[in-house]
């Protein structure tokens, strides 16, 4: 698969689909792309090409531990980048959990490149701030404070990243653990900033600035409840809601494995959506 060379970094990105108007689709947490290739298979077989990637410092793409910028503003800025790089703009964008903060964020810092949005398992909520902080950032604090890079390079999620990508394992370990801490504080910084409701992370004013069409799929667990996804609905201009036939489960987090069923009925909705959008 191909590797891009994306603002001095190398992204790793997949093309599903060999015509049609481009979609890309960013999977949540810190996830590699693999977790929807097939929702993507689903798409492109309605006659779109979409592009799948693994932000830095996920799945098989190079760990880049520096910037002043939070962690989430440069995914956006590179995935810009990556969509010009490969002539796919203006393009559709989509995602699940941070892969839909992620298409609002192009969508604030680089409008003219989006179309429209396609956002799935909205995250926001009291669990959501309780947990993803320490997933995401402080975890990974705590390890280098304790066992400097080697033990950052033992964590499970790092672990992932080398076995992705062995050079990883280098670029980590040449890092000095005061600059790797500095910059995890910083990115753990920016992303408590922001609210913890209806979109973590992003205020009421960036969602009703969205003009461009939006598709909101609802989640169902306490990260991505419902309600979530319906009150967003509520604050984007142009906003239609989809939601799935399902319950709300009291747990903190559902795969999106565990969507596999419900791929189908995503696929279809999506589509009529994208082919409703005037190009």
């Amino acid at each position: 698969m191909p590797i891009a060379n994306i603002r001095g970094v190398d992204i790793f990105y997949q093309v599903i689909g060999d015509n049609g108007p481009w979609f890309a689709l960013s999977t949540g947490g810190r996830r590699s792309h693999n977790e929807f290739i097939s929702l993507a298979q689903k798409i492109a077989a309605g006659g779109f090409r979409v592009l799948l990637h693994d932000r830095r410092n996920t799945g098989a793409s190079e760990v880049r531990i520096e910037g002043d910028d939070g962690e989430e503003n440069i995914w956006a800025d590179d995935l810009a980048e990556l969509l010009k790089y490969l002539g796919a703009t203006p393009a559709f964008l989509g995602g699940a959990s941070s892969g839909a903060r992620l298409s609002i964020l192009v969508t604030q810092r680089h409008p003219e490149i989006v179309k429209s949005l396609v956002l799935i398992r909205v995250t926001g909520g009291e669990t959501a701030i309780r947990r993803l902080p320490t997933k995401y950032y402080q975890v990974f604090i705590d390890a280098a404070q304790k066992g400097g890079m080697k033990a950052v390079c033992e964590t499970a999620d790092y672990q992932e990243r080398i076995k992705a990508r062995p050079a990883n394992e280098d670029i980590l370990m040449a890092m000095d653990p005061k600059d790797f801490i500095k910059t995890q504080e910083n990115w753990l910084k920016v992303f408590t900033s922001g609210p913890s409701y209806p979109v973590m992370g992003v205020n009421e004013d960036t969602l009703k600035a969205i003009h461009v069409p939006v598709l909101i799929i609802p989640g169902n667990d306490r990260t991505h409840a419902s309600v979530n996804g319906i009150e967003a609905a509520k604050l984007i201009p142009n906003a239609q809601l989809f939601q799935l036939p399902i319950q709300d489960q009291d747990i903190d987090i559902i795969s999106f494995g565990e969507w596999g069923h419900l791929e189908p009925a995503i696929a279809t909705r999506v589509l009529e959506f994208l082919k409703g959008v005037t190009p």
